[in-house]
């Protein structure tokens, strides 16, 4: 087995979550998972370990758990983007559009200094608002988005094709198609 075959076999299929028609891919049995888990930090580590990247933003909350492991690797700081009213210092946030509303995002004005090359992480990339919303969050803080990164791409969801309409890299280590 590859390693997105392997990776694949370790996230549990959870049908008809949070409702009914809709297929969950839940990563906590992978997180479970000790050598799945560092195969998986692995695989990003070496993918960016000689990029120039000066911090990690990770998208609340299992952005946190694989942006940590990353960023303790290649010797970043780690960058928390949290939900509104989360973060106890001064803030910066973007809003941006659900299906039915808005949403908001924040990280601390002196969370990335200006010009740092920041790698955004998070677990799944679905429809995309979310890390559309952190890469302009980034943008917005004064850094350059170097790629948005996931484990999970669900293409069939529409968030890849955003990403790269919008113009910013992506890298993810297993797709699931039409499931």
């Amino acid at each position: 087995m590859n390693i997105e075959e392997i990776i694949r076999s370790k996230i549990r299929n959870i049908p008809d979550f949070p409702k009914k028609g809709i297929m969950f891919r839940d990563i906590t049995t992978l997180l479970q998972d000790k050598e799945g888990y560092r195969m998986t930090i692995d695989a990003f580590i070496k993918r960016y370990a000689r990029m120039e990247i000066d911090c990690i933003a990770g998208i609340e909350a299992r952005g946190f758990l694989i942006g940590g492991a990353i960023a303790y690797e290649l010797r970043k700081g780690l960058v928390p983007i949290r939900k509104r009213g989360k973060l106890p210092y001064k803030t910066l946030s973007f809003e941006y559009e659900l299906e039915y509303g808005t949403d908001s995002i924040e990280a601390h004005v002196d969370a990335v200094k200006k010009g740092e090359k920041v790698l955004i992480i998070d677990d799944l990339l679905a429809t995309g608002g979310t890390s559309l919303a952190c890469a302009k969050l980034v943008e917005k803080l004064g850094g350059e988005v170097v790629e948005l990164a996931f484990i999970v791409d669900l293409p069939d969801l529409g968030g890849s094709k955003k990403i790269r309409e919008a113009g910013y890299r992506y890298f993810t280590l297993v797709q699931f198609e039409g499931e």
